[in-house]
């Protein structure tokens, strides 16, 4: 993998990304809050959980520091809360990812679980699965919202590409 194909899924993630926290601007605190039968409960533990999941792995990746948990709900009293830190998160994580070369990417990367088991992948398969792993979360938090009555529209891949080509 090369480093414009990684930029262009990052762009694509973050994109996909804006398209499900605007559509959480119109949900009241308390269906923000309420738990479901999803994975990670309602919108507040899935959105957490894929907030968590980029943070972790890119600090993984970047710092070579090893959490052993993931972020936690009772961090993020507020959408607000939870929003201003996936910003800072995204800025960080854009940064990280133009910082890389293509050796790199395609190098090896050794880190550690959050159990502390030792692991090795190619940095792009790191990469990449972190925003397969966002795609798999924003489907459910896209059908809450549209259970709520506040759908994202369309989040598909295909869907940002032709945006991006018609310049939309």
């Amino acid at each position: 993998m090369n480093k414009q194909e990684l930029l262009t899924l990052y762009d694509y993630n973050y994109w996909a990304n804006a398209r499900i926290l605007g559509a959480v601007t119109g949900v009241s605190p308390a269906d923000f809050a309420a738990p479901r039968a999803f994975s990670h409960g309602g919108l507040l533990g899935t959105l957490v959980h894929t907030l968590g999941a980029e943070w972790i792995w890119r600090v993984r990746c970047q710092e070579q520091h090893f959490p052993t948990a993931l972020l936690s709900e009772q961090a993020f009293p507020t959408f607000a809360d939870l929003r201003a830190r996936w910003q800072r998160e995204e800025a960080a994580m854009r940064a990280y990812v133009s910082s890389l070369r293509d050796e790199q990417i395609n190098g090896t990367i050794f880190y550690r679980g959050t159990d502390g088991a030792p692991f090795e992948h190619s940095l792009w398969q790191i990469l990449v699965h972190v925003v397969n792993h966002g795609t798999q979360h924003r489907g459910e938090a896209a059908a809450i919202l549209t259970e709520l009555g506040h759908s994202p529209g369309n989040i598909d891949l295909i869907i940002y590409m032709r945006e991006q080509k018609s310049g939309g």
